[in-house]
């Protein structure tokens, strides 16, 4: 995975995808009675049902982000992968053939010779 450039800006760094994708802000509420000052200063909390689909969509995105360079990644691992498998495989392949067609020819000129000799002494 050494082919990966680490400094791609294609591929989002989290705090982009968060803010991207962070839901609204609410709009701002007029100033409730001084009466509960507490409740309305405290910070705005997600629900556990907001922090789930903010995770799915996080998910989603960055999986859709990076699924063209986990392809590309994954076929040049594969391919450089398969490079010396194919080479072995073909240089055997070869081979065989090579030893194949030697034992087919050798049994072709055999028969033809024993033929002929079979046939010059049915003449004389």
């Amino acid at each position: 995975m050494s082919d990966i450039p680490f400094n791609d800006e294609s591929i989002p760094v989290l705090t982009e995808v968060v803010a991207e994708t962070a839901p609204p802000a609410p709009a701002p509420e007029a100033p409730a009675p001084q009466a509960d000052t507490r409740a309305d200063t405290a910070p705005r909390e997600l629900d556990d049902e907001a922090w789930r689909a903010l995770e799915e969509r996080l998910v989603a995105r960055v999986l859709d982000r990076l699924q063209d360079r986990v392809e590309l990644v994954l076929e040049d691992q594969v391919r450089s992968g398969m490079a010396p498998v194919l080479d072995a495989v073909v240089t055997r392949l070869a081979t065989e053939l090579r030893d194949g067609l030697q034992v087919t020819v050798e049994q072709v000129v055999t028969r033809a010779v024993a033929q002929e000799l079979a046939h010059l002494r049915t003449r004389g």
